[in-house]
């Protein structure tokens, strides 16, 4: 931690010359805490897309939201347009990259809140404001890979949109095929409590995925006000495989596989009108379905292993939200979202050809949520921004099969943030919130990794985990591109889910479980550092957050942290924009690393090592790019290491110790992207 202060203690020392320089730039604008980017801003990089445009705003970091069920939870941080993309499953980053960069009038960097904008719980937000006026626009554009072990893959992209009458339309399909970065050659080591070798033997694993990506859109105008209909489909399939080749005492061979197939359809509606010079509606109707099978299977000459599930998801989502700007500096928002979500699973596990009963086996789920809010932000002077809100959640789950409950949920959740902003460079932002988790629908069905012998059990009687978030950010902006904000959370945790045996005939399983209280702290750190003074063109942007946390394991009763909680995660990226030679290059580096989760019966660490991506675009006309790119520089690997014990951790002592050190090699990966109009 000392190093971050010590450097943001640096940069709040910054010339405050150089910012003012920044907001007085003609591509740089700032009004009342929202700082709006002209495309002459970010000439010098060339940007194809609107994502490119993105990705360059100062101490702004992309959130695609998050994947629970409901609408009001699932937001990211981008804006387009003024609101909300209508799509759940398409991401913001997909939407961003489809949009192609001469369609961006100007891109608004929201700090704090701004009146008439819903910040939906993130600090800062990017407000992506189209340009009047569409033509025909569209693109091609084609990748290959190939892996450090001969492998070729190809994925190709077709886009276009333009204008259809009195609106626009807009439509994409991909395909890809990719190579599973997790899978690879090494050696296995299982020990005993000791450290002597029982076992050695060498692993050999591939995996693949081959997708197709399909999205549309037609947005005009209806009864006086504005209708966005939106369609999507994901077809995805992923095949793996493992043998494991004995070395020692033995040279017995072991084969697992899996495969996993899944299709998915959403169709969405999104309607705004304005009712009256500060008043509007927005309505938002939208249907996804799922389709999941998984299969796997485990082989050795004593055991064998089969692990089979199936399940359905539907969810279906109304809303109604009505804005009233009362003042340029007061706004309110109230409205209601009603959900209904189904789930049903079928699961079936044998060894040795005997079939074995698993907890939750085969369950259907069902689940009935609405929620109310009233929001409001006020700016009660210049450096002053004020946004309360509060939220009444209500549920009624209900599941039937292989477990029977029905059960009702009531929770209230208040919100209050506060943006100082005591300069043009300056902002010092502070928020309390009760949040409440949505329940993930996988937790409730049981799961399998065969070739690494864990069985996970489902568990549909869950609650929500719920937190009161107490959090606090600094943000210095200087060099007339840099920012850095320095964010400090922390977590007061009830009903905490993490890992827990539950029962069945067969005995106890790990599953996903209330374990009761609990706490979480982050302190994240993300710079944008100009380096023009010493490399022209040059940048470099990084984000880097730490975790600490505390739980009861309650199999043991002794305090631990929170199971797959990763302590330290980082990531920098350098780029250098090269104009006369109409180009770029650059540097992605996602740092080292781990995370632990504590079953009943086994402590299980996983450790992946930095990954490094070297890139060259060119761009030899104004409609053509090459990109260039060696993945996985440094040949990082994945190590799992599991510590199993003869039963219950708290009375049985250490069977042994499982190792398993993964090794990935390079990849190299060319596209060419032809766009038109």
């Amino acid at each position: 931690m000392i190093p971050a202060l010590s450097l943001l203690a640096a940069l709040a020392a910054a010339s405050p010359g150089a910012a003012a320089a920044a907001n007085s730039a003609s591509t740089a604008t700032e009004t009342q805490g929202v700082i709006s980017y002209a495309p002459a801003y970010f000439a010098e990089q060339r940007p194809v897309t609107a994502y490119d445009m993105v990705s360059r705003l100062p101490g702004f970091s992309l959130d695609n939201g998050d994947s629970v069920r409901g609408f009001e939870g699932a937001a990211g941080n981008v804006l387009i347009d003024g609101g909300r993309p209508a799509s759940k499953s398409d991401t913001v980053e997909e939407i961003l990259r489809r949009m192609p960069a001469n369609q961006v009038d100007h891109i608004e960097l929201i700090r704090g809140g701004a009146p008439g904008v819903d910040m939906q719980g993130k600090s800062m937000l990017a407000n992506v404001i189209r340009a009047k006026g569409r033509t025909l626009q569209g693109l091609v554009q084609v990748g290959q890979n190939l892996a450090w072990d001969g492998r070729y893959k190809f994925g190709v992209r077709v886009e276009g949109s333009g204008p259809a009458g009195p609106g626009a339309w807009e439509g994409s399909l991909r395909y890809g095929e990719g190579i599973d970065d997790g899978a690879g050659e090494g050696p296995h080591l299982r020990l005993s409590p000791s450290g002597a070798v029982l076992e050695r033997s060498d692993i050999d694993s591939h995996g693949a995925v081959h997708q197709w990506v399909g999205s549309g859109a037609y947005e005009g105008a209806v009864l006086g006000g504005k209708l966005r209909i939106t369609g999507r489909f994901f077809d995805d399939h992923y095949r793996g495989n493992e043998l494991n080749w004995g070395r020692f005492p033995t040279t017995d061979l072991e084969s697992s596989s899996d495969r996993q197939d899944r299709f998915q359809t959403e169709v969405g509606g999104n309607y705004k009108r304005e009712l009256g010079p500060r008043t509007n509606l927005e309505v938002l109707g939208l249907r996804q379905t799922e389709d999941y099978s998984y299969g796997g299977g485990f082989r050795s000459p004593l055991f064998t292993a089969d692990f089979i599930l199936g399940k359905d998801i539907s969810e279906t989502i109304g809303r109604g939200v009505l804005k009233f700007r009362q003042s340029e500096t007061l706004s309110w928002e109230a409205g209601a979202e009603a959900a209904l979500n189904r789930l049903e699973s079928q699961t079936a596990y044998a060894e040795n050809g005997v079939a074995i009963a698993l907890p939750a086996a085969n369950v259907t789920v069902e689940e009935k949520r609405g929620e109310v809010f009233l929001k409001t932000v006020w700016r009660p002077a210049k450096a002053w921004t004020l946004e309360s809100s509060v939220r009444e959640e209500g549920s009624t789950i209900s599941s039937d099969g292989d477990v029977f409950l029905e059960k009702t949920l009531y929770y209230t959740k208040p919100r209050i943030a506060a943006t100082w902003a005591p300069s043009a460079n300056t902002q010092v932002r502070v928020r309390f919130e009760r949040v409440v988790g949505q329940l993930n629908f996988d937790d409730f069905v049981a799961t399998s990794s065969l070739g690494t012998g864990v069985i996970t059990a489902g568990n549909p009687d869950l609650v929500p985990e719920q937190a009161w978030v107490t959090e606090a950010a600094l943000e210095k902006r200087f060099w007339k591109k840099g920012a850095a904000v320095l964010t400090l959370r922390h977590f007061a945790l009830t009903d905490a889910i993490d890992r827990a045996p539950v029962y069945g005939p067969s005995g106890a399983f790990d599953a996903p479980s209330n374990i009761g209280d609990g706490t979480k702290d982050e302190l994240q750190l993300s710079v944008t550092l100009p380096l023009d003074r010493l490399i022209p063109g040059a940048e470099l942007r990084g984000e880097s957050t730490w975790r600490r946390s505390e739980v009861t394991d309650p199999t043991t009763g002794t305090k631990r942290e929170i199971s797959g909680l990763r302590p330290l995660e980082w990531e920098t990226h350098f780029t250098q924009d090269m104009p006369q030679w109409r180009g770029n290059w650059g540097l992605d580096v996602y740092g080292a690393w781990r995370q632990t989760y504590y079953r009943f019966d086994e402590i299980s660490t996983d450790k992946l090592k930095t990954w490094v991506t070297l890139f060259g675009e060119w761009k030899p006309r104004p409609d053509l790019l090459v990109r260039v790119e060696i993945q996985n520089l440094t040949e990082r690997g994945f190590r799992h290491t599991r510590q199993i014990y003869a039963g219950p951790r708290n009375t049985s002592p250490l069977a042994f110790i499982d190792d398993r050190d993964i090794q990935i090699g390079r990849m190299f990966y060319v596209r060419v992207r032809k766009s038109f109009g």
